[in-house]
């Protein structure tokens, strides 16, 4: 099978002056893309001057667009996503085309603890893993790695869930999962990252987690984040109907508030299964 390889690249440089050589030493049958997400510096010039595809936009659109662009691009049945920065080594492309060929259809290289930015980063990673984990009934070991290898068809079935952003590498794992296509894990080292520093800010980053962990639910399975909320707003106003026909003989509006809320958000969920499940079969045809 033919083999695409798509980087993109953010004022990356540095990064791809290290990367790109090993990876045109180990697979020159492959097709590697660049994908210029609107640099400033010279990354559009250090890819072609290594012989690769680059596919430079006017402006920055973001990580996911770059991987989407890329996708699209491509010509090989196998698409290998790995970052621009120097952080993944691309002696590890090997152990996910292995594992890939063992009838999985999504492999990630899963990082250590050394693989995490920070603390924060770190923590927040957890919590996606565990999340992900329950949601999906299988263990979820790096949620948010973005070096990964796909199959190219089921890979584009879900190219219009994607986000610009930086959370693509959570929409597309639980799509794979929602869409029953086998996703696997392979532990991989990463390096520290070459050049700028990371993108991403504490401010930014802990807003993204909010917006993740909300986005997990809903990817997957949106009663398992609606069914808990709604069961917590009825026990809370049936706790507090209690207290108040002990202490005052009394059904509140509180009381009703809160059970009213139950109710809303139980429907809610119920709505948002149906648009998950049409969303997919949608996915499932194009």
């Amino acid at each position: 099978m033919r083999l695409s390889i798509v980087l993109p690249a953010k004022n990356e440089a540095a990064g791809l002056a290290r990367t790109l050589p090993g990876l045109r030493q180990r697979y020159p049958g492959a097709e590697i893309i660049v994908v210029d997400d609107g640099s400033a510096d010279h990354t559009a010039q250090i890819a072609a001057e290594q012989g690769v595809r680059v596919l430079s936009s006017p402006y920055s659109m973001g990580n996911g667009a770059a991987i989407k662009r890329g996708a699209r691009a491509a010509g090989g049945e196998i698409l290998v996503f790995m970052d621009a920065d120097g952080q993944h080594d691309p002696s590890n492309i090997e152990s996910l085309l292995d594992k890939l060929a063992e009838g999985y259809d999504m492999v990630v290289g899963a990082r250590d603890g050394s693989g995490q930015a920070n603390f924060h980063r770190g923590f927040a990673n957890g919590l996606y893993n565990r999340l992900a984990s329950w949601m999906t009934g299988h263990k979820v070991a790096d949620l948010t790695s973005g070096f990964r290898a796909v199959r190219a068809d089921k890979f584009r079935e879900f190219l219009h869930l994607l986000p610009n952003g930086f959370s693509y590498p959570t929409t597309s794992t639980m799509a794979f999962f929602r869409s029953a296509y086998p996703v696997a894990y392979v532990p991989i080292s990463v390096a520290r990252r070459v050049g700028n520093g990371s993108h991403i800010r504490l401010l930014r980053d802990g807003v993204r987690f909010l917006l993740i962990i909300f986005k997990i639910a809903t990817l997957y399975s949106p009663l398992k984040l609606f069914v808990p909320v709604s069961a917590g707003f009825f026990c809370v106003g049936l706790l507090y109907y209690g207290w108040t026909f002990i202490t005052m003989g009394r059904f509140t509006n509180m009381s009703t508030l809160l059970f009213s809320a139950s109710v809303i958000v139980f429907l809610i969920g119920l709505v948002s299964e149906q648009i998950t499940s049409l969303t997919y079969t949608k996915a499932g045809q194009d």
